[in-house]
Order: structure tokens, then C-alpha cells, then sequence
């Protein structure tokens, strides 16, 4: 079974960046697609970005263009999120999640399996 531990949070000021990884355990992560969530308090959990189990295709949403990339590594079975430009706004509790597929990651409607996410606070 996947397991996934997401690190690499903390608090930086507007402007600022960091890097969140994802770490896998349990089975191959290259058999996975792995998006990136963030949730605030109140409200609804919202995907930020997706990539296939190759590692070749990403789906961004339209925040997340030019600011963050995601990449993976599945020789280290390890996804990363670097986030850029981080507004007030992109404070939230960011989370990786995993799916068994190879189809297109824009194509999945749910994720099986889920990180304990990580606290990115932006704030001057």
C-alpha cells in the first residue's frame, strides 16, 4: 500500500519560495500519479497541480501557472512542489496524494491515498 509523507512546509514572507516533497513508501511510485492539494480552515480542500506516473504530463491549475512546478522522481520515489512568488493567499495545508494509474492525471476523479500534509504560511 502507498504511503506518503509530505515535508518541506514552513513560514515565508509574500515573494517568498519553498520546496514541499513528497516522500513514497510501500510500493513503487512510478506506478502513481501524484497530485498536490491545499486546503485552509473553512474550506474545501482544492487541487493545485497533478503529474502522471512517468512523470511526464502535469496538469496545473490556473493559480499555480508560472508560480509552481511539480516534479517527480520515481528512482527516489519522491515528488516535489516548488512553489514561487508565494502570496498571502497561498497560505494552507498542502498535501500529495497518489493514484495506481497511467492514464492522463487531468483524467482522475479521486485519490486513493493521502499524506498527512504540511503548513505553508506566507505572511509579512
Amino acid at each position: 500500500q502507498l504511503q506518503l509523507v509530505e515535508s518541506g512546509g514552513g513560514s515565508v514572507r509574500p515573494g517568498g519560495s519553498l520546496r514541499l516533497t513528497c516522500t513514497a513508501s510501500g510500493v513503487a511510485l512510478e506506478r502513481y500519479a501524484i497530485g498536490w492539494f491545499r486546503q485552509v480552515p473553512g474550506k474545501g480542500r482544492e487541487r493545485v497541480v497533478c503529474i502522471d506516473n512517468r512523470g511526464r504530463s502535469t496538469d496545473y491549475e490556473d493559480y499555480a501557472k508560472g508560480r509552481f512546478t511539480i516534479s517527480k522522481d520515481n528512482a527516489k520515489n519522491m515528488a516535489y512542489l516548488q512553489l514561487n512568488s508565494l502570496s498571502l493567499e497561498d497560505t494552507a495545508v498542502y498535501y500529495c496524494a497518489g493514484k495506481y494509474t497511467d492514464s492522463y492525471c487531468s483524467t482522475i476523479q479521486r485519490y486513493d491515498f493521502w499524506g498527512q500534509g504540511t503548513q505553508v504560511s506566507v505572511s509579512s
